[in-house]
């Protein structure tokens, strides 16, 4: 039994430490925001377009081919289970609730953390058991604002413009299989999607893209930087940012969600 709580207690004690070590490494990235110090604008700048470009302009066509399936698949659902219960002219609202608000952003941010999440852990990771972070701090430069906050913004920004072209292209793949089915012209289906629309369905995606692209990369990022000594830490870090970032949307999903309807 004591050995039983003996395990239990440093399993807390391990989860507890790492939660401050989280914490004052948000408190760094945030000092280094706010602190100027010598590190290169023209490099920082050059790490900033380069992660949007990998983020954000890389990742279009899977996005488009995830969002075009998932639009279509929740058209034919709707349309096979609504009319039994004579539903029909709610199809638009479900569009816009599951799409737009649910589902849109959280499969846009599980695929950024699949494609650039686990890129930014290993390529930290790896300057880390390199030294290569240890001659940026001798050179003067500070590591955290010259890495991390470019990739902050450029995976915050890229997650944002990712999710509004996800839900186009799921409303688009939702009109393809009205078109088919129903014979729904465009003007028709864009009415539907208008009116079901309101402000705050908008909003509550845009506001879910911006809080998920800062946990992407700071979770991400801070799992770069927890590697120690050994190569074969990076995987593991790699796989434990996925675990933790997945987690965290979750989390942060269901918060803004109970706030929206609460």
């Amino acid at each position: 039994m004591a050995g039983y709580f003996g395990t239990v207690g440093q399993w807390v004690l391990a989860k507890a430490a790492g939660l401050l070590d989280f914490c004052a490494y948000n408190a760094l990235v945030l000092r280094s925001l706010f602190h100027k110090r010598r590190g290169g604008l023209e490099s920082s700048l050059s790490v900033l377009f380069k992660q949007v470009f990998f983020t954000g302009v890389q990742a279009l066509p899977v996005i488009a081919l995830v969002a075009l399936a998932l639009g279509a698949i929740s058209i034919v659902q709707s349309l096979t289970q609504l009319p039994k219960f004579g539903g029909e002219a709610f199809i638009g609202k479900i569009l816009i609730t599951v799409i737009v608000r649910e589902l849109g952003p959280i499969l846009t941010g599980f695929i950024v953390i699949g494609r650039s999440g686990t890129a930014i852990t290993t390529e930290i990771g790896n300057m880390v058991v390199q030294h290569e972070i240890e001659a940026l701090e001798a050179m003067g430069i500070d590591p955290v604002r010259y890495l991390v906050i470019p990739r902050v913004f450029g995976v915050t920004a890229s997650l944002v413009a990712l999710n509004i072209y996800f839900d186009i292209f799921a409303l688009v793949g939702g009109f393809l299989v009205s078109k088919t089915v129903l014979l729904t012209s465009f003007t028709i289906f864009l009415r539907e999607i208008v009116s079901s629309m309101v402000v705050a369905d908008i909003a509550v995606s845009l506001l879910k893209g911006f809080i998920f692209g800062i946990l992407v990369s700071v979770i991400c990022t801070f799992r770069g930087f927890s590697v120690k000594l050994s190569s074969t830490e990076v995987p593991q870090m790699a796989s434990k940012a996925v675990v933790g970032s997945i987690t965290a949307l979750f989390i942060a999903d269901g918060i803004i969600t109970f706030i929206y309807y609460f």
